[in-house]
């Protein structure tokens, strides 16, 4: 390691420690979206510090059972098999032995603990798994608490006795109602989809592509009124490192902006088959569309890395394309009517402005079973 590599490990702990001073932490951030390696040195670091600590809580709760064991010892509630110390032969007849059976109670339930905390300890915390990016049901209910509205208290277009098993982002494919998502979404038999307006509509699951964790929709409402154009298009080649990235997803129940960049060409264990984005991304933002700056679809928002604040993975869009040609290929009954859009008209205009022509093309999911 050159002086140089040694000088950037010094800054990025600076950095994580938050011993930076303002102007400099501001420097650093402008260094981190510029240079995509340095970024990946800051999250690998991280992750290094995040497992460091971890070692060492388990190092403080190994000391923690000794001592409570050694304690027991001392008491001579336990023996050095674990066994229960009661001073003569323990008879198994319950009414007339209650207090020998309490202490044994009482003994096996702290030896319970101890199992438990072991096996906390021993289990190893893989802080590389991937995380996926659907609401489960229980945030979806807690969202509509919120809202002081449960099911069957309102207005809406999910069946009655119908149970929400999860719910994502979807966005239109084509301007006759097809929307897509992620596969890993759609977890029941049905679902509903809802614009930025709040507006429900009844959707048909068409086809769920569970090797590309693509799946369709079709909105089949009498309500909807389709756009006459879609303001983005979808891009079959690859986009550079670096290239910055925005999404518009549903972690809430209000449409959500992000925005990022490329961190890398390749996705978790350099699966070919995503992109890995320096982006904030949480549940519900599945199947959220991922936009490069001319408003072109780039990728599919799936899941995100354990544990590591800021990484995040998206199916490529070229892969949409591949799906679509594998559908037709297999006479999938109404698969062969999407057509893509294939040029944007978002080139050239201003972010906001982006924003407001897309948003209502982008829909939250509810998937429920009946």
């Amino acid at each position: 390691m050159n002086m140089d590599d040694i000088l950037l490990q010094e800054a990025i702990e600076r950095y994580l420690t938050n011993q930076m001073p303002e102007a400099e932490r501001a420097y650093f951030d402008q260094l981190r979206t510029k240079t995509p390696e340095i970024d990946q040195l800051v999250v690998e670091h991280a992750m290094f510090q995040h497992e460091m600590d971890f070692y060492a809580q388990r190092r403080n709760f190994t000391a923690q059972l000794h001592h409570a064991h050694a304690n027991l010892l001392q008491q001579g509630k336990i023996q050095d098999g674990t066994e229960v110390s009661t001073g003569g032969k323990l008879i198994q007849i319950f009414h007339k032995y209650k207090r020998v059976t309490a202490i044994a109670a009482a003994v096996g339930g702290f030896i319970a603990m101890v199992i438990s905390g072991l096996v906390v300890y021993f289990s190893p915390v893989n802080q590389n798994q991937l995380v996926q990016l659907s609401k489960d049901i229980e945030v979806i209910k807690r969202n509509q608490q919120y809202q002081g509205s449960l099911l069957n208290e309102v207005k809406s277009k999910i069946p009655q006795n119908a149970k929400l098993i999860s719910g994502g982002t979807g966005f239109l494919l084509d301007t006759h109602g097809y929307l897509l998502t992620n596969a890993h979404v759609l977890k029941g038999s049905g679902a509903i989809v809802i614009n930025s307006k709040g507006e429900e509509f009844n959707a048909d699951i068409l086809h769920i592509d569970n090797l590309r964790d693509l799946a369709v929709l079709k909105i089949n409402d009498s309500e909807y009124n389709a756009p006459r154009a879609l303001p983005y298009s979808i891009r079959k080649s690859k986009i550079e490192l670096g290239e910055e990235i925005f999404t518009l997803g549903y972690p809430r129940n209000d449409v959500v902006y992000g925005e990022g960049y490329l961190s890398s060409r390749s996705g978790f264990n350099n699966d070919t088959l995503t992109y890995q984005l320096q982006i904030s991304a949480n549940p519900g933002n599945s199947g959220g569309p991922v936009f490069n700056g001319q408003g072109e679809i780039v990728g599919v928002l799936s899941t995100r890395q354990a544990q590591t604040e800021g990484v995040a993975f998206a199916v490529k869009s070229g892969y949409i394309y591949t799906m679509l040609a594998d559908t037709k290929a297999e006479n999938i009954s109404g698969m062969e009517k999407i057509k893509l859009n294939q040029k944007s008209s978002l080139r050239g205009v201003e972010r906001k402005n982006q924003i407001t022509r897309i948003e209502n093309c982008v829909f939250f999911v509810k998937a429920y079973s009946k």
